[in-house]
């Protein structure tokens, strides 16, 4: 009986290929197959071989097959099986086996022992070549044979079935299946061209595919294929702070977090309304929240330390508190519309933008009502995430990339000391060194518009004004590395359709179908751009919502809940069972959610006459499905939809209200709910899958999430009264010249404008081809889904609906950044597998986490409106020449 201990790991039960399945230039097959014919073929022995082994060797030209075609197999006489159970014995060697016993170890029938019969095959070697066991021999008409790891080789053109040393090929019992003559893949002849040009790119994108396929219920979005398995579970985080046990959700949450979250919170909604109402762009803060938390507490705890007073260790789950704490409270300031829809609301904004500027069409806002506002709307976006935090992390398995990227920062600062991780530590500083250095070079030169390496035209001038370009951007680099190579791939497969084709076509049509030459404008190619890329993001979503509701249906009906195989690693099942134990009840969450819904359409319509309490009960309706939408595209892209979804939702309700009952104001307000529900939540998902990388538990999450979002409430409408102040007041925040001009407001002013013409402010047939887009997503997504079930082939070539879609919505040009991240991946996945799936995800967090630090420095810079010195801008050959014949000749020589 052996030790416990020492039992090998079972084998892996091999998959059985049929011959039609075969293709050029593949490997590792498994086959049953029964002999047709075998014809020897001429051999001759190796020249400048020694005499014992000059023997020729002996080739037959085999034609096997199964009941799905016929092929030919290059049989050789040192192939066959396994010789490690067989023994060669000089006593028998002419007896009926050839020499060849079966005894084991340990049995005297002609072979002592083991190194009796060592010596004994060395020296009757002679023997082996008089009487090898090959295939040659086993490879006899109407035999049926199984081939191990067998290759496809290519003989002029056609193909051939062949296994090498590292294969062999067994005899069985005869097969009961009819031999598929007819259908010889020897005869189809493949052109070497096409070999060259067609068939390694498929296979290339193939393994890009196969290492992170994409399946949407239960998939691995991690972008991990089996083999990586192991390498996973040598680079364990969860192992490394196995001695450290997670405290409870009510000891994360202390008091030194929320007083560092008031601190960091306040310091961050101050920038983010400062840059949002200057030059309409507010970095994603989310980096940058997450180290400075952790230096702030760190520096704090240490120097408490130093004087004397005792503090309680700062672990990793208190740092996830704080960083969720200020990112809940500074998200605010972008999606509770203090830089957008409520100075858009105002009679200043109305007059610069040209639309209605009087009556129900502006509103006076005041201090009481926008922090009524905030408590009446924030709240609502932390409970309509709480239902899908399980779907999307645990059933779908997304990735959120900037939520995985903070884990995993935050993971490396608080390593134990004297764990193995070294390593990963100086990856991450030089990869945050590295891309804070390279976005400080890069400002240098970006002293105008269109300069600096962002508008380098990569792949030429034509492509560049189609906004196809590599900007060099680290931050989206890292993001590419993170996210799956199938999802990077359908963005730039969407962005290839949108910009590269249907833009054209559409832009072709300026004149007949539309006159507005404004990119940005509804009544220009805008007009087709959003409906198009919603239809598709609601024919997708309404798929997957279809599919949840039935799965979670089918569970119920059968009274079990659906579990996923067992997780391959010890870090998923510490991370799911700490996710599970903590979660937030979904019936909390749901009567929470119904309590803020009834409270909004009793109040908001009070607080703003232009609505009506339909008008409002609908948005809550319409804001799970969006919310659904928009944390889903953010799981696969990092790229909210709530935005989107937001301008959508002010053409709806502006053309509903209609201008003489307030439309613009109305529609305003709805866009505004839409954006506060849907665009915060996709956020705070973000901050949920921080916790399940963490172990930090969803109790802490949500509470953490409920202080910062009333910090924001309070924080954030103080900030905006006084950014009116500073402006002179509430007549003068949004004025052009002014201190504050508020860019993204004026946009928000503008949708409302067009949105109270109605629905004939769209160009012609925009909404008839929204029908085709609408029903293409739904369509391939059943596919998908069939191709899964079924388990096809072209199940790893299939793209993924959501992530074309972004590229309708903003361009192009951040898909060959995210592409150039997966080639990074491949290619050291290529060179050195095991340090790829280690530090792949640290080098990415470095990436992101360099490019966010510089946000700082940079907003501070453009507040005090320090420009970079230096413009660096590419121009075609016509422009050349312009230059150097008009501007040049007028430079002054320097001194």
């Amino acid at each position: 009986m052996s030790a416990q201990g020492g039992d090998k790991p079972a084998l892996r039960k091999p998959v059985f290929t049929k011959v039609d399945q075969l293709r050029p230039g593949t490997n590792g097959h498994t086959l049953t197959v029964k002999v047709v014919s075998a014809t020897p073929v001429p051999g001759r022995a190796r020249p400048g071989a020694p005499a014992s082994s000059s023997r020729a060797p002996r080739i037959a030209e085999c034609l096997v097959g199964d009941e799905t075609g016929v092929i030919v197999f290059t049989a050789r006489n040192d192939q066959g099986e396994s010789l490690g159970n067989k023994w060669f014995c000089p006593t028998n060697l002419f007896s009926s086996n050839d020499g060849w016993d079966n005894c084991s170890p340990g049995l005297n029938d002609g072979c002592c022992d083991r190194s009796v019969r060592i010596y004994l095959i060395m020296q009757f070697s002679w023997a082996y070549d008089e009487y090898p066991f090959c295939a040659v021999d086993l490879l006899k008409p109407d035999a049926t044979v199984i081939l191990r790891n067998a290759k496809i080789d290519m003989f002029k053109g056609s193909m051939r079935l062949a296994v090498d040393k590292w294969g062999r090929i067994e005899a069985t019992e005869p097969a009961s299946f009819t031999v598929k003559e007819d259908n010889n893949l020897s005869l189809a002849i493949i052109r070497p061209l096409l070999v060259v040009f067609f068939l390694w790119p498929v296979h290339f994108f193939r393994g890009l595919l196969t290492l992170a396929a994409y399946q949407p219920f239960g998939g691995d979005m991690a972008g991990e294929d089996v083999a990586g398995e192991k390498d996973r579970d040598e680079a364990s985080v969860e192992a490394l702070f196995a001695g450290q046990a997670a405290a409870p959700w009510w000891r994360q949450v202390t008091a030194r977090s929320v007083a560092t979250s008031v601190v960091l919170g306040t310091v961050f909604s101050f920038m983010a309304m400062r840059m949002g109402l200057t030059i309409g762009l507010v970095p994603s803060i989310n980096m940058s929240a997450s180290l400075t938390s952790f230096f702030v507490v760190r520096s704090w705890t240490r120097l408490l330390g130093r004087c004397g007073v005792a503090t309680p260790a700062f672990s990793r789950q208190e740092n996830v508190v704080v960083q969720t704490c200020v990112i809940a409270c500074a998200t605010l300031a972008l999606y509770g519309g203090f830089i957008s829809f409520l100075p858009a609301m105002s009679g200043t904004v109305a007059r610069a933008t040209g639309g209605p500027a009087t009556g129900n069409n502006v509103y006076a806002l005041h201090a009481g009502k926008v922090v009524a506002f905030s408590f009446i709307t924030g709240f609502s976006s932390l409970l309509v995430t709480l239902p899908l935090t399980k779907v999307m992390i645990l059933d779908y398995k997304l990735l959120y990339p900037t939520g995985s990227a903070i884990a995993g920062l935050v993971n490396s600062f608080h390593t134990p000391k004297g764990a193995a991780t070294a390593r990963c530590v100086s990856a991450l500083l030089k990869s945050v060194f590295g891309s804070l250095s390279w976005a400080m070079f890069q400002w240098f030169y970006t002293g105008g518009d269109g300069c600096g390496f962002q508008a380098f035209p990569l792949l030429g001038l034509d492509a560049y004004r189609r906004r196809f370009y590599f900007d060099f951007s680290a931050s989206l680099v890292g993001v590419g590395i993170i996210c799956p190579y199938v999802v990077n791939l359908s963005l730039l497969l969407g962005a290839v359709l949108s910009s590269g084709i249907l833009w054209p076509l559409l832009q072709a049509k300026q004149g007949t179908w539309y006159t507005d030459p404004s990119p940005t404008s509804l009544r220009g190619l805008n007009g087709y751009k959003v409906p198009m890329g919603i239809a598709m993001v609601l024919g997708d979503c309404l798929f997957q919502l279809a599919a949840v509701t039935i799965r979670a249906a089918r569970s119920c009906f059968h009274h079990q809940r659906h579990v996923d195989a067992a997780p391959a690693s010890y870090d998923e099942r510490r991370r799911i069972q700490c996710f599970q134990s903590d979660h937030v009840p979904t019936g909390l969450a749901l009567a929470g959610y119904l309590a803020l819904a009834a409270m909004a359409t009793a109040l908001l319509p009070t607080m703003f006459p232009q609505v009506r309490f339909y008008h409002v009960a609908l948005c809550y309706v319409m804001a799970p499905l969006m919310a659904f939408c928009s944390s889903y595209a953010s799981g696969l892209t990092d790229w909210s939809l709530g935005t989107i979804y937001g301008k959508l939702a002010i053409f709806v309700f502006g053309a509903w209200v209609g201008e003489a009952s307030g439309g613009a104001v109305a529609g305003l307000l709805a866009g505004g709910l839409v954006v506060v529900v849907i665009g915060n939540s996709s956020e705070l998902m973000h901050d949920f899958k921080t916790a399940y990388l963490t172990l930090t538990s969803p109790r802490s999450m949500f509470a953490s999430q409920v202080i910062g979002t009333a910090l924001g409430c309070v924080i954030n409408p103080l900030l905006f009264i006084g950014f009116q102040t500073m402006g002179g007041g509430h007549h003068h925040l949004g004025e052009p010249g002014s201190p504050y001009p508020a860019p993204m407001a004026m946009a928000y002013r503008g949708i409302a404008n067009i949105s109270v013409e109605g629905i004939r402010t769209l160009p012609k047939h925009a909404i008839m081809l929204c029908v085709p887009c609408f029903c293409a997503a739904l369509c391939l997504d059943v596919l998908t889904s069939v191709a899964a079930a079924n388990n096809w082939r072209i199940k790893g070539y299939l793209p993924n609906v959501m992530a074309m879609t972004i590229p309708f919505f903003i361009g192009p040009a951040f898909t060959i950044d995210m592409c150039v991240g997966s080639l990074i991946v491949f290619l050291w996945r290529r060179a050195d597998r095991q340090a790829a799936n280690q530090l792949s995800v640290v080098v990415a967090s470095g990436l992101i986490c360099g490019d966010g630090l510089w946000s700082l420095p940079s907003s501070l810079l453009a507040m005090f409106k320090v420009q970079p010195p230096i413009c660096m801008k590419f121009l075609s050959a016509f422009q050349h020449d312009q230059m150097q014949q008009h501007f040049v000749p007028y430079l002054t020589a320097p001194q």
